[in-house]
């Protein structure tokens, strides 16, 4: 298994790649034409399982440290993520942010 380097840069190819599993599982969910539901369920499972790891990735290295910024993040982090970002920044910051 190959060991990528924890800093913001490779984050913002994890986020990059979660972003656009992201995109194939909304398509799947909405336009793309299956013969049966079966075959739809099996299609999101296996994208949910390539997304999961990337996920989980993302997050680990996220709470080693690694900067990140939230204009980098997937659409499904975005508002999750960028709320807690603000909560960790000090109250003065988040006053002068609200102006």
């Amino acid at each position: 298994m190959a060991t990528h380097p924890a800093n913001k840069y490779h984050l913002k190819e994890v986020h990059q790649e979660i972003d656009y599993l992201d995109r194939k599982i909304a398509y799947a969910q909405t336009l793309e034409k299956f013969e049966t539901d079966a075959e739809r369920v099996a299609a999101l499972k296996k994208l949910n399982l390539k997304r999961e790891p990337l996920v989980k990735a993302a997050r680990d290295l996220a709470e080693k440290g690694v900067e990140w910024d939230a204009k980098d993040l997937p659409r499904s982090f975005a508002k999750t993520d960028s709320a807690a970002h603000a909560e960790a920044l000090p109250a003065s910051e988040n006053a002068s942010d609200a102006r």
